[in-house]
Order: C-alpha cells, then sequence, then structure tokens
C-alpha cells in the first residue's frame, strides 16, 4: 500500500493527506492477511496520473501465485477501494504515430530568416510517416518523456529508420536547409518531436478455472463480513 490522497469537497476539492495502508487494515481486520508484493511497471488504467476517481489495476504476488488487484473508488472524496479480479490482462498497442503537427509546428520555427516552404515542410512530415509506418514499438527504445496517460508511451525510431530518414531528406533538401534539417533530426530523435507516440489499450484475459476459484474464495469470505457488520 502506498500514501495517497483524499478529496476534501468543502474546500474547492483541498488535498487530504492519507494512508490509505490504515483503511486497508480496519476493512479487512480479523482476515488473515499475507504480504503481497507489487509487480514492477505492471499499473495500469485508462485515465491520466492525475485523475482522482478512476479504476486502475496492478499486478502483485506471493510468491507463488500471481493476482490482479483492482484499485478504485466512486467519488472523490472516498478512500481507494481494492478488489481481486480473476484472469489476467496485458497491453496491446493500437497504433504507433508520428507526432504530425508539433512537427509542422516545430519545423515552421527552424528557419525565422528564410522559412521553409510549407510543401516541403508536408513532404518531410510524409517521409517519416512513410518511414516509420512499419516499426514495432516491441524493437524500439523507450524514450525519458513521460506522459500524462499510462496508455501512452513514447519511443526513440531506431537506428536504421534514421539513417532512412537522413539519406531521403538529401532527396527533399539541399545545402543550408539539408545542414539545418540533420541538425533538427538529431536534436529532436531522442527527447522531441521526432518520437513516436504508441496508443496501447488493456486487454483482459479469461481466468482459469483454479483462479476463478481463489478469486471466489476471496469475495464470499469479503460478503460474509460486509453482512456481519451492523
Amino acid at each position: 500500500m502506498t500514501e495517497l490522497p483524499e478529496y476534501d469537497r468543502s474546500s474547492s476539492f483541498k488535498t487530504l493527506e492519507k494512508d490509505d495502508y490504515q483503511e486497508f487494515l480496519n476493512r479487512h481486520r480479523g482476515h488473515r492477511l499475507e504480504e503481497l508484493t507489487l509487480i514492477e511497471d505492471s499499473i495500469v488504467s485508462e485515465s491520466d496520473y492525475g485523475e482522482p476517481v478512476k479504476v486502475s489495476y496492478f499486478k502483485a504476488t506471493n510468491g507463488r501465485e500471481q493476482f490482479v488487484i483492482k484499485r478504485f473508488r466512486n467519488k472523490i472524496d472516498e478512500p481507494l477501494k481494492y478488489a481481486i479480479v480473476p484472469g489476467d490482462y496485458r497491453l496491446r498497442c493500437v497504433s504507433l504515430s508520428i507526432q504530425a503537427r508539433e512537427i509542422e509546428k516545430q519545423l515552421a520555427s527552424e528557419f525565422p530568416i528564410s522559412p521553409l516552404p510549407r510543401r516541403k515542410i508536408l513532404d518531410f512530415i510524409r517521409l517519416y510517416r512513410a518511414i516509420t509506418a512499419h516499426l514495432d514499438p516491441g524493437n524500439l527504445a523507450k524514450a525519458s518523456e513521460v506522459p500524462n496517460n499510462p496508455l501512452e508511451v513514447y519511443y526513440k525510431m531506431d537506428e536504421v529508420s534514421l539513417v532512412t530518414l537522413l539519406r531521403n531528406c538529401r532527396k527533399l533538401f539541399e545545402g543550408q536547409q539539408y545542414s539545418a534539417i540533420e541538425r533538427f533530426i538529431q536534436r529532436e530523435k531522442d527527447d522531441g518531436v521526432l518520437l513516436l507516440k504508441a496508443t496501447y489499450a488493456i486487454q483482459f484475459k479469461r481466468a482459469s478455472k483454479a483462479g476463478k476459484e481463489i478469486a471466489s474464495r476471496l469475495l464470499s469470505s469479503e460478503q460474509k463480513r460486509a453482512k456481519s457488520i451492523p
């Protein structure tokens, strides 16, 4: 468990620091507890990181079995709740795209004295899109840039794509224009507008019979406890 905030409606949604571990202990008083270890980089959600009311999923293990845990709250002033979810999930890449608008805007400002014709800017964008259209994110290095949404990841183009892009740019630009484009590519490829944006979707897999039995026992125990509370 980690310390996550709650929000107070009476004061313009003022953040209240809250240790959700204590809430967890209160909710599960009398249950047999065992320590779970969070599986690194397994937390996913369809909402932005800063969104306080959302559903998140993460994986944890007790050293023998792996569990999928749902973390959620229905209202902004509620403490976080946790539930075991049968099955498993994985992230599936649904698109890998270039940052076309950002590239156009950046190139338009690269040449303040002698601006590039928009036609050449669009030619560069079409070229870059064609070169990167069939890349597999699994073969690319992640960029250091952290997006706002956990289902978005930025990647660097690979070396083959870089060489191909530079070689083909010689057909589009000459002299000082090519030198400027080369500097632009080298500057923006690792931490700029030439990063590739991958969008993922959460894909759930049905639980095995054993997994359903485990989740059923845990849910049944929780339901019985709820009924026993006056």
